[in-house]
């Protein structure tokens, strides 16, 4: 997994490559959430991201919460496959995201 940050005042802009599973859930973490401190728009891209595990998806809904109470988090460029997930858990009712090309 790689993550890379770009933070520009109050928005932070995340890409993420590879999988989001039990193994890389803490990465995924760790690589986002010590860097939300006076963020209020967090965008993660998704372009690279083809699997995401119910651990990636518990992260995804820490993050969303936490960005419920500063300001909005949107995901972009999500996959067909990760899109399937999302649908399936409930969770394209709970977070924002664009799907990708």
């Amino acid at each position: 997994m790689n993550i890379k940050r770009k933070k520009d005042s109050s928005n932070l802009f995340v890409t993420v490559n590879g999988r989001i599973d039990t193994v890389t859930a803490p990465e995924f973490e760790a690589g986002v959430k010590p860097y939300l401190d006076g963020v209020t728009d967090l965008t993660i891209d998704f372009k690279e991201v083809n699997y995401v595990s119910s651990a990636g998806l518990r992260v995804l809904l820490s993050l969303q919460k936490k960005m419920m109470a500063q300001g909005e988090m949107k995901l972009v460029n999500v996959s067909e496959a990760v899109n399937d997930v999302f649908e399936v858990t409930g969770f394209d009712e709970i977070l924002t995201y664009e799907m990708g090309e």
